[in-house]
C-alpha cells in the first residue's frame, strides 16, 4: 500500500472559453521560451548581440518540431498506420509525441539556416543555447505528465505516479520516468554551464557536452519504461540510439579540442561595419587623400595666386631673350 505518491492530471486540457489550452503544448512553450530567454543571456556574454538567439530560433524551432513528430511517427508507425489505427492521428502533436532526436537534428537544420543567414557560425551559437535546450527539456517533459505517459515500471516508492485507467494503460503507480529525465536535464544543463566556465569550452564542445550528458541519463531512464518500442538486440531503439549518438558526441568533444582548441573571440561580425563597406570607404578617402598630396608637390598644376592664366614660364623666356 502506498502512503504516499504523485497524482496525475485528472485532464490534459484546461477550457479557456472557447480557447482549450492543453498541458503539453503548454509545457513545450514555456520550454522553448526559457531556451531563448537563457540563450540570449548567454550569446550577449559571449559578445553577440541581443535578439540573434531569438531570430535565429524562428527557423530552429519549427524544423524542431517537425523533426521530432517525424521522428516519433517513423519509429512508432503502428500507433497511426496499422490495422484499427486513424492515420490523421499522427498529425495530433498536441496529444504527446516528439522524439528529441529528431527534434535536435531537424532543428539544427533551421539553426543552419538561420546562422548563414546572419554570418554567424552555428557552433557558438549551439554553445551559447545549449543549457538552455536542457532547461527546455526540463519543463517539456512535464507535458508527459499531463498525458499520462511515459511511466516507467510498477513501484510502491513514496515519489511513484498515479496512473488512472484508459487507452492502452492499467490504473496503478508507476515510476515517474518523465520526472527523473525532467531532474537529469537540470543536472546537465549545470553540468555545462559549470564546464563552460571553468574549461572555457568554444566551437560547439558545449553543445556537444550536453548531448552526451543527456544520452547518458536517457539511456538508462529509457530502459526503464514500459510503453510499447521496437527492440534491437533485446534493447529498446532509443537505447540504441542514446548509446550511438553519446559516442559520437564524445568523439567531437575530443577531436574539436585538438583541431580547434580554445573558443571564438568574435560570435557576431557588426553588421554595420561589413568588409566589403569598410574596403569601398576607406579606397575612396586614400584617393582622395592622395589627389591631395600630389596638387602640393606639383605648383603647376595650378595658376599663382591673383594671376589667373598667367604662364610661369614666360619669364624664365623673356630673361633668355634679352641675354642673348
Amino acid at each position: 500500500m502506498n502512503l504516499a505518491s504523485i497524482p496525475s492530471p485528472s485532464t490534459g486540457v484546461i477550457e479557456l472559453g472557447p480557447i482549450p489550452l492543453r498541458g503539453y503544448a503548454f509545457c513545450i512553450i514555456i520550454g522553448v521560451f526559457v531556451a531563448v530567454w537563457f540563450g540570449n543571456k548567454r550569446w550577449i556574454a559571449r559578445g553577440g548581440k541581443a535578439g540573434t538567439v531569438a531570430d535565429i530560433a524562428v527557423w530552429a524551432v519549427p524544423f524542431g518540431l517537425v523533426g521530432g513528430r517525424l521522428y516519433h511517427v517513423i519509429t512508432d508507425y503502428q500507433l497511426y498506420f496499422s490495422e484499427g489505427e486513424n492515420w490523421v492521428d499522427a498529425f495530433k502533436i498536441w496529444e504527446g509525441g516528439l522524439g528529441i532526436w529528431g527534434a535536435i537534428a531537424f532543428g539544427a537544420v533551421g539553426a543552419w539556416i538561420g546562422c548563414r543567414r546572419r554570418g554567424i557560425p552555428l557552433p557558438a551559437w549551439a554553445d551559447a543555447l545549449a543549457p538552455g535546450i536542457a532547461f527546455a527539456q526540463a519543463i517539456g517533459r512535464w507535458g508527459n505528465w499531463f498525458n499520462q505517459e511515459l511511466y516507467g515500471k510498477p513501484t510502491d516508492l513514496p515519489w511513484a505516479v498515479e496512473i488512472s485507467e484508459g487507452a492502452n494503460r492499467v490504473a496503478g503507480t508507476y515510476h515517474p520516468t518523465f520526472l527523473y529525465e525532467s531532474l537529469w536535464c537540470i543536472g546537465v544543463a549545470l553540468l555545462v554551464i559549470w564546464a563552460d566556465r571553468r574549461f572555457t569550452l568554444g566551437h560547439g564542445r558545449a553543445f556537444a557536452l550536453y548531448v552526451a550528458a543527456y544520452c547518458a541519463g536517457r539511456a538508462w531512464i529509457e530502459y526503464m519504461r514500459v510503453d510499447e518500442a521496437h527492440h534491437i538486440l533485446g534493447l529498446r531503439l532509443n537505447v540504441w540510439t542514446a548509446i550511438i549518438v553519446f559516442v559520437l558526441a564524445v568523439v567531437y568533444i575530443v577531436v574539436s579540442a585538438k583541431v580547434r582548441p580554445g573558443r571564438e573571440e568574435i560570435v557576431e561580425p557588426d553588421r554595420d561595419t561589413t568588409p566589403g563597406k569598410d574596403a569601398d570607404a576607406k579606397d575612396a578617402d586614400a584617393k582622395d587623400a592622395e589627389q591631395d598630396a600630389d596638387a602640393k608637390k606639383d605648383p603647376l598644376s595650378k595658376d599663382e595666386p591673383g594671376e589667373p592664366g598667367k604662364d610661369l614660364t614666360a619669364g624664365s623666356t623673356e630673361a633668355a631673350a634679352e641675354k642673348g
